[in-house]
């Protein structure tokens, strides 16, 4: 017995320890470009280009944007400098470019956290020996929720809150309404899952916990301010959902591993051996008329896919080269000496980009030594053959801490994107976060949930409903919950003015609704998908959505 809580122990300093020092990097190593100072006595105000659209040519215009500050991205593009000054003169070339842009941002936020931070979390919850239960509430629930969470704290950190809270409610909005209706519609339509039945307490716990977390959160909009100590209470509800897990899980219940969400995985290889698979050679084809159209087949099949390298490159390998991955399908000796040797001269360049720091010089000395001793240990301690056996933490704490950075960066990128959307095309950035970064964030969970409630059977659709409540739920407590300790912090002692606007209050009336729709509804069916739950949150969501339209479009006027 002492045994056993002798490594339960463990894990969970080892678990709490990586956890926060993601915490710490991701709240120093980078310093927002525009300030949000906020006392007590002051008005927040999310900082904006008042007269960009007073201005009528585009050369004004980008006059304007390089004279004054608030224009500036908080990423490293000025995307609107990139659209007034280069493409002014050419607008629609410039809506190409910019959504070409976002489209890769969130490839490679998705791609980031599927295929290095999912397969650093799922096999240190292995290495750790953290049970299921557990491991789908702290690690792997990182691993869903990474791309909301830090997408949030880069939101709140560069003084565009309303965005970060408006992308982590309309992300939970969707997964706890569109997505569990259409895995009510599909699996309710399917005779397989005909006969399917939903866990009653596992299901009443998570619903009933996350009307609790919405109630909170709506309770401290209203106040419209928090301290440090508000927001990290807000923070540790997270904790006791975790023990409320845990609790049920050495209970030993019934669907103890189920309460996990969803874990995405991609089995992705280099782009050559991905290119490869997507092009198989060798496959055996009709005879053609002559040799010369089977030469111009290969002739053409090559160049296409040296197309695919070329253009994947860029995108693939500085992360192949700065984030250590040990896994079997991708081992390479020579990417994880340089990943190795690479990644502390990363994170030096990040620690030392914006902050203008006299000692930058030393950061990168130390950075350098750091990562040459590294590298040397790396290269004395692996074999080409296959990846290393023993001391695989130190490995995959690295690929967890080196993923975790990328992710932030790549959301940092997109919300800044998000932003100068908002001021090019005259809508409010929190109803991009509500709706275009939010759907992006969440397709992912749709494709994934969905299949596994039609195709999975029994197993399949627990899995899939406990992960679109337990999802959401670390989504809004990390996410959410993190992001107002870094403001808060910021401030202390005084207190952090929120960035509350009507929308805000009407998502979490909405969302509320359909909890209570679901928690009604499922058990007078039995506990059985069924086609009504499915129509009912769609309804929901969707009258939420028109009304949000309406109003930005000035169709209708909330006072």
């Amino acid at each position: 017995m002492a045994f056993v809580l002798s490594d339960n122990l463990k894990a969970f300093v080892n678990t709490s320890f990586l956890l926060l020092l993601c915490f710490f990097l991701t709240s120093h190593i980078r310093s927002p470009t525009t300030s949000f100072h906020v006392t007590s006595t002051q008005t927040a105000k999310p900082p904006g280009c008042a007269g960009l659209h007073k201005l009528k040519d585009h050369h004004s215009k980008c006059l304007y944007i390089k004279s004054h500050h608030p224009c500036l991205s908080q990423g490293y593009v000025n995307y609107l400098q990139l659209y007034y000054c280069l493409c002014g003169s050419h607008p629609p070339f410039g809506y190409v470019l910019l959504a070409l842009w976002l489209l890769i941002l969130f490839y490679l936020l998705g791609n980031t956290a599927s295929q290095y931070f999912c397969s650093s979390v799922e096999n240190l919850s292995r290495v750790l020996n953290l049970s299921p239960a557990i491991a789908g509430v702290t690690l792997l629930s990182l691993g869903n929720g990474s791309p909301d969470v830090l997408a949030s704290i880069v939101s709140f950190r560069s003084g565009s809150g309303e965005v970060g809270l408006s992308s982590v409610l309309g992300g939970a909005f969707f997964v706890s309404c569109v997505v569990v209706g259409i895995i009510n519609l599909s699996a309710g339509s399917s005779p397989r899952a005909a006969a399917v039945r939903i866990d009653r307490s596992s299901f009443i716990r998570d619903v009933c916990f996350f009307v609790v977390v919405l109630s909170s959160l709506f309770a401290i909009l209203l106040v419209g301010r928090i301290n440090i100590w508000g927001a990290m209470a807000f923070t540790s509800l997270y904790f006791v959902y975790v023990s409320i897990v845990s609790v049920t899980h050495f209970c030993g219940e019934k669907y103890e591993d189920l309460a996990m969400p969803i874990l995405e995985k991609e089995e992705l290889n280099d782009p050559v051996t991905s290119a490869k698979e997507a092009w198989p050679e060798g496959e055996e084809e009709e005879p053609q008329d002559s040799a010369s159209s089977l030469m111009l087949n290969s002739t053409a099949s090559q160049y296409l896919k040296c197309f695919l390298y070329l253009m994947d490159m860029p995108l693939y390998l500085p992360r192949r080269l700065t984030i250590p991955d040990v896994s079997e399908e991708r081992w390479s000796r020579t990417y994880a000496v340089t990943s190795a040797t690479l990644a502390p001269i990363f994170v030096a360049a990040l620690w030392n980009s914006k902050r203008g720091s006299k000692e930058s010089f030393t950061i990168y000395l130390y950075g350098g030594l750091v990562g040459i001793v590294l590298g040397l240990i790396a290269l004395h301690t692996t074999m080409k053959e296959s990846p290393p056996k023993k001391f695989l933490f130190p490995w995959l704490a690295g690929g967890f801490l080196m993923s975790v950075l990328w992710t932030y960066i790549i959301a940092e990128e997109l919300v800044g994107l998000l932003v100068s959307l908002g001021f090019i095309f005259g809508v409010s950035p929190a109803i991009l976060g509500l709706t275009v970064l939010a759907w992006g964030n969440s397709i992912g969970d749709l494709i994934a949930n969905v299949a596994m409630a039609t195709s999975g059977g029994q197993d399949g659709a627990q899995i899939a409903m406990s992960g679109c409540y337990a999802g959401p739920i670390f989504n809004t407590l990390a996410g959410l919950g993190l992001s107002l300790v870094v403001s808060a912090w910021a401030v202390h002692p005084d207190s952090f003015v929120i960035p509350v606007g009507s929308a805000l209050f009407e998502i979490l009336g909405f969302m509320i609704g359909g909890l209570l729709w679901a928690l009604v509804m499922l058990p007078r069916k039995g506990m059985k998908l069924d086609k009504v739950v499915g129509v009912g949150l769609l309804v929901i969501y969707f009258c939420f959505l028109s009304l949000r339209l309406s109003q930005s479009l000035v169709l209708v006027q909330v006072v």
